[in-house]
């Protein structure tokens, strides 16, 4: 895919992650947004997969140990064709195949249940582990929040990669610089990350999390280095994508539950639906 189509896929994925959270009324929507254009290149040019074969055994996993930012990734699958998209409407309900957290016995095209914040990292470090000793060429795709990085259980499990040499795992950390209390440098200063995971013996690399082409580039950067574990930081922004939201003190999960949010909210919708009119979109 080209850039281009990759940048209308994440448009797409946001539009409807931002659909699917307004019309079941609050959810974690700071976190997700941050990382849809990841998640947007990741399926478009690194990720093996089939959607019609989900459990295809020769596919990449997607471990979202940010499991709060379920949205973004049910938005992504159902845009490829993993279920349809009147699924997305359910977020939450009762009896939901879309819950808060990413489940892998619920949603098609999730590979690992995740949502104790850390518990992802070690799944993760097991399946890479499993792969290699199984001489398999499966990648690992690890995602991390910032502020999930206050669990230890990240850092073992970091541990572990690195000493492993475990680069089929491709570790992704989100610095979205806030968490659900405030600022990550507020709550727990996580001070430079790219240099704390380089001293744990990653090879590590950082890009802006807006820029596709960047991260495409830095993603084949990573993959090439054979000889460590990897990782990349996300410099993003939450809310990312629509600057209300950016700019929206209590982002991590929104209510939209007042006249202002609502208006922002279809404001929103208004100018992606635009921005997505002449192109494959479809509801």
């Amino acid at each position: 895919m080209t850039d281009k189509n990759i940048e209308y896929l994440a448009k797409s994925i946001r539009y409807d992650c931002l659909k699917m959270l307004y019309h079941c009324g609050y959810g974690h929507l700071g976190g997700s947004f941050s990382i849809i254009e990841l998640l947007a290149v990741l399926y478009s040019k690194h990720i093996k997969y089939d959607p019609k074969n989900p459990n295809w055994d020769q596919r990449d996993y997607l471990v979202l140990s940010k499991g709060h930012a379920g949205p973004a990734l049910y938005s992504t699958l159902a845009n490829l064709g993993f279920f349809d998209k009147k699924v997305l409407m359910t977020l939450n309900q009762g009896g939901t195949k879309l819950p808060s957290h990413a489940d892998r016995n619920l949603t098609t095209g999730i590979d690992v249940t995740t949502g104790s914040l850390g518990q992802g990292t070690s799944k993760a470090a097991g399946l890479a582990m499993g792969f290699k000793k199984l001489k398999k060429s499966n990648y690992v795709y690890l995602i991390v929040g910032d502020g999930e990085l206050n669990e230890g259980q990240c850092w073992e499990a970091f541990q572990f990669i690195a000493n492993y040499s475990l680069n089929n795992c491709v570790v992704i950390i989100d610095d979205n610089k806030r968490q659900l209390d405030g600022y990550t440098k507020d709550v727990i200063n996580p001070f430079d990350i790219k240099k704390k995971m380089e001293s744990f013996g990653f090879f590590t690399r950082k890009v802006k999390a807006n820029n596709i082409d960047e991260i495409d580039k830095e993603l084949n950067i990573l993959k090439s280095h054979k000889s460590q574990a990897v990782c990349l930081i996300l410099d993003s922004i939450k809310g990312q994508g629509i600057k209300y939201f950016e700019e929206l003190n209590e982002n991590h999960s929104v209510k939209f539950n007042n006249e202002r949010i609502i208006k922002e909210t279809e404001l929103a919708l208004a100018n992606l639906r635009e921005e997505l009119k002449g192109g494959s979109y479809h509801d």
